[in-house]
């Protein structure tokens, strides 16, 4: 019991430190973080693929397919939204106007 304790604690304060860290982070900064945590995200698939590989029982099985969607889900919205923030910051092209 006092194990399970610990461990909640350390991730309610995750949550808060996680919070004020994302909260601080100023708007350029946030192209290259998203691209950082793609990365992870990606490593984080990786190691999904395995847990739903390896089959230990049918819950590790269905718990390793489930973590595959999500993390699936979780890189893909993520290059979305790096490729929408880095498509903001380009130069905006003039069409010619048209003369009749």
């Amino acid at each position: 019991m006092e194990n399970l304790i610990l461990m909640l604690t350390i991730f309610v304060l995750a949550i808060f430190v996680g919070f004020e860290i994302i909260t601080k982070v100023p708007p350029m900064l946030h192209t290259p973080l998203m691209s950082g945590s793609n990365a992870i995200s990606g490593i984080t698939l990786v190691g999904a693929l395995l847990s739903a590989g390896a089959q230990h029982t049918t819950l590790t099985a269905v718990l390793g397919l489930m973590a595959v969607v999500f993390a699936t889900i979780n890189v893909v919205g993520g290059f979305a939204v790096t490729d929408r923030m880095l498509r903001m910051f380009k130069p905006q092209q003039k069409t010619p106007a048209k003369r009749g």
